[in-house]
């Protein structure tokens, strides 16, 4: 896959390009495995009947998951995973990385059901490449599949197609993607989010201390141009 930096400064700023990510007319489907310590996080702790309405089924959840003595809240368990809609991965982002009265309890909530845990914080900086082996707990694993230039509509997908300057350059393009064994899929995918991208990522002001990095797979003509209206969307 390959790496490319979006222009986000902020922690506002990076969350608008994930709801950009997920919304536009290319999506084919998406993955979003949210971690039971990071909904409980965004719950402060409160009562339910005062947590987000957008987060309550998802935090009732985490509640159960990590009271449940047959799974091992500091261990790889893939129970403690949930298949997250695309609101509650943004909600979740949110918590950590947009400041706000509650961003000091959410920070502290998690920090402290670590510690509880005995996990402790990994020695590596936010969004490092290298150390994606040391996230541990893994948080927020999300990702989208795009449409394959095979499924574009002439009219709805008009913009992608007509990108590739000339019709024989999108026909070359699309059979290069049919022909490809094992079959090739495009991706757009976030960087792995655990705890010190969560906690660390963005600071006091609300600035990413590194760049948006998102990661993605196949044609470079078609991912120049979704990521352009990404982009837009996100009034990056």
């Amino acid at each position: 896959m390959i790496a490319r930096t979006l222009p986000a400064r902020t922690g506002a700023e990076a969350v608008r390009v994930v709801k950009a990510l997920g919304s536009h007319r290319y999506v084919r489907g998406s993955l979003h495995a949210i971690h039971a310590l990071a909904f409980d996080a965004v719950s402060r702790g409160v009562p339910s009947q005062y947590v987000d309405a957008r987060l309550r089924d998802a935090v009732a959840w985490a509640e159960t998951t990590l009271a449940d003595p047959a799974i091992d809240a500091a261990s790889r368990d893939e129970r403690l995973f949930r298949l997250a809609t695309a609101d509650e991965l943004l909600r979740v982002l949110e918590g950590f990385w947009v400041p706000g009265t509650d961003g000091d309890r959410v920070h502290d909530r998690l920090l402290t059901r670590m510690v509880s845990l005995g996990l402790d914080l990994p020695e590596h900086d936010p969004f490092d490449e290298e150390a994606e082996d040391a996230v541990f707990p893994l948080l927020v694993d999300a990702g989208w599949e795009l449409l394959p230039l095979g499924d574009l509509d002439p009219e709805r997908h008009r913009g992608a197609i007509t990108a590739y300057d000339e019709p024989i350059l999108f026909e070359a393009a699309r059979f290069e993607e049919a022909s490809a064994i094992p079959p090739r899929v495009t991706l757009h995918e976030l960087p792995a989010l655990g705890p010190v991208e969560l906690l660390q990522g963005v600071d006091a002001d609300g600035a990413l201390v590194e760049p948006l990095v998102v990661w993605t797979e196949g044609d470079e003509i078609y991912q120049d141009y979704v990521l352009r209206g990404v982009q837009k969307a996100a009034k990056l």
